[in-house]
């Protein structure tokens, strides 16, 4: 899609510092801490991108040692 960006999303899981990169049409916080859960390996990628998938609340990733999620446009 000719509208969508690269953003880089940065996290700590279980103190230990990760980095990736996704396109995507907008990003926010929320959008942010749900795929920092979903490159760690506990959160549900839509197999369709009009899918909607249950996405993880800031305190549950929290609780499964996801922190400190920060992005910004590559």
């Amino acid at each position: 899609m000719p509208d969508e960006k690269h953003y880089r999303i940065d996290y700590l899981l279980h103190g230990n510092y990760k980095t990736f990169y996704i396109r995507a049409g907008s990003m926010d916080n929320q959008e942010a801490w749900h795929w920092a859960t979903v490159d760690a390996g506990f959160g549900a990628i839509p197999k369709y991108r009009s899918d909607k998938v249950p996405k993880l609340s800031k305190p549950q990733a929290e609780k499964l040692g996801l922190s400190n999620v920060e992005w910004t446009a590559a």
